[in-house]
């Protein structure tokens, strides 16, 4: 399987989409992403760049060519940037958080690591 096939089927699922559905938005065929994800297939460039429009990286991304790229040049920062963006659970904290004091968000981190601690305890 190539980088690129293994990149496709990994979006794809991380967006929730059938191959049918994906092959909707692409205006392609199921059969063509089937291929495409066992590596039988390659698109052509127009088509690369429609599907990494589609799901939000960029081209290299796609093919496998490009490491992850660091925000700030701090490997921590970006990993919690991808988890705000894989989990949707993260955003809500993060959304209720963001004007919160100081003092709050100590608060709240105290009461989600007892919940953990309790959890962890059963």
């Amino acid at each position: 399987m190539s980088a690129f096939s293994s990149t496709l089927a990994a979006l794809r699922r991380r967006e929730g989409l059938t191959q049918a559905a994906l092959a909707a938005r692409l205006g392609i065929s199921k059969s063509a992403v089937s291929m495409y994800e066992r590596g039988n297939r390659e698109p052509e460039l127009t088509l690369l760049e429609k599907i990494a429009d589609l799901f939000g990286v960029s081209v290299s991304a796609l093919l496998g060519r490009e490491d992850r790229a660091l925000v700030n040049g701090d490997a921590e920062l970006t990993g919690y940037l991808e988890e705000l963006r894989d989990r949707p659970e993260l955003r809500m904290l993060f959304s209720v958080t963001k004007n919160a004091t100081k003092e709050d968000v100590e608060a709240a981190v105290r009461i989600i690591e007892a919940l953990r601690s309790r959890n962890e305890d059963t």
